[in-house]
């Protein structure tokens, strides 16, 4: 039985890393200004890219190392990548001006980045599991929302210090938080629970079981649609309904509140409403949610924050529910199914984060067009749900 200390940890962890992981999003304005870092789309896109590559790795690795070294350990690594990533955010505002100088700090920080969150946020889900294995969704669901209040709490954050001067004051005081709860972590005890073991083919080998690569393909498919929002809202709000800086924060903010709302609402009423339903239905919530953000008239600012806002409520327990069935489902790979569906999360971010640039520059494509066309993305999403909440049986 886990300690209340344990818990409080693993899920202000959740928190904590929600609002590091969108502080590099939420300077989008800072650093997409030319007064500022001065980069260009396709630069802003490419920042995210050793972050996503790390992730996987992280994410990947982490299974086979928790095994050798406990979850403990990896969750403490991944604690202390984020706090060197907000680290050289800070520094490189010290150099902004020099360009090259500062684009290698802000890619060196992103790469931290990816590190911290691939060994982090499977630890957490591989925590809270354990610590309720009688209510695995509703755990995983939880712990999702606190990361996604971190999420909408960053925007919030970097809209006050940037009215205040000072916008590094948000990985300034997420370093901080971070460097606190190292310190508390390390007198937890956080056990994970029995260990699994791993599945073996009739040759003896580790076998993959097959229904993984559905659970695998939806997460990509859902790292995508997320991407598409979480890290161009703000830009899309400036460039084409011309909004303020403040109003591209709010935006942004009110994406991932929406988020975080959802995967409350739905962990709440899980009893009168299927998980299964839930995953059927809210793709086709993101899918409209991208129609309509390609749709809204440049004049019309506002409707594009409800759109955006849509897309939240869309996207919120997309990603928990498939961990939790992931886990459920595959028992063989119980410990590793975390980070393998977190892995193929990241690839589809690193799509959607990279890919945007491109299109924009080569392909001379707007941003209400490139969110038009993702909406193809969600409806696939939306066909692949059935299967991924098709009735099966445990793989043990």
């Amino acid at each position: 039985m886990a300690q209340r200390s344990e818990i409080i940890t693993v899920y202000a962890a959740g928190l904590i890393q929600g609002v590091a992981l969108v502080t590099f999003p939420a300077a989008s304005a800072v650093l997409t200004n030319p007064k500022d870092y001065g980069l260009s789309s396709t630069e802003y896109g490419a920042m995210f890219v050793p972050q996503a590559i790390m992730a996987i790795a992280s994410s990947l690795l982490g299974a086979g190392l928790r095994s050798r070294l406990g979850t403990k350990r990896i969750y403490l690594f991944g604690l202390f990548a984020n706090l060197l990533a907000m680290a050289m955010l800070v520094v490189s505002s010290f150099v902004m001006r020099d360009r090259t100088t500062a684009y290698g700090i802000l890619l060196s920080a992103t790469t931290c980045m990816g590190i911290g969150f691939g060994f982090t946020v499977p630890a957490l889900n591989t925590f809270a599991a354990a610590f309720f294995p009688k209510k695995v969704d509703k755990a995983v669901l939880v712990l999702n929302a606190l990361l996604g209040l971190g999420t909408a709490l960053a925007p919030v954050f970097i809209a006050v210090f940037l009215g205040l001067g000072i916008w590094w004051g948000l990985p300034s005081l997420v370093g901080a938080l971070l460097f606190g709860l190292l310190l508390f972590s390390l007198g937890q005890t956080l056990k994970e629970g029995a260990k699994t073991q791993p599945a073996k083919s009739h040759k003896g080998k580790n076998e993959i079981p097959a229904r993984f690569w559905i659970f695998a393909a939806f997460a990509l498919l859902y790292g995508v649609c997320e991407t598409m929002n979480g890290n161009w809202a703000s830009l899309y709000l400036k460039k084409h309904f011309g909004a303020s800086a403040s109003l591209a924060s709010l935006a942004l903010a009110i994406f991932w509140g929406m988020v975080t709302a959802g995967r409350i609402l739905f962990a709440a009423i899980q009893k009168w409403v299927p998980e299964k339903m839930v995953c059927r239905v809210l793709p086709l919530v993101v899918a409209a949610a991208f129609v309509a953000s390609a749709c809204v008239p440049k004049s019309e600012s506002s409707l594009g924050i409800l759109a955006f806002a849509l897309a939240g409520l869309g996207c919120s327990a997309l990603l928990p529910l498939t961990i939790s069935f992931a886990q459920k489902e595959l028992t063989t790979i119980a410990t590793s199914v975390a980070g393998g569906v977190i892995a193929f999360y990241q690839i589809g971010y690193g799509v959607a984060a990279f890919g945007v640039g491109p299109l924009q520059t080569e392909a001379k494509l707007g941003l209400d067009t490139i969110y038009g066309g993702t909406a193809v993305v969600a409806f696939a999403l939306a066909a692949l749900s059935w299967v991924v909440t098709r009735e099966s049986r445990p793989r043990g």
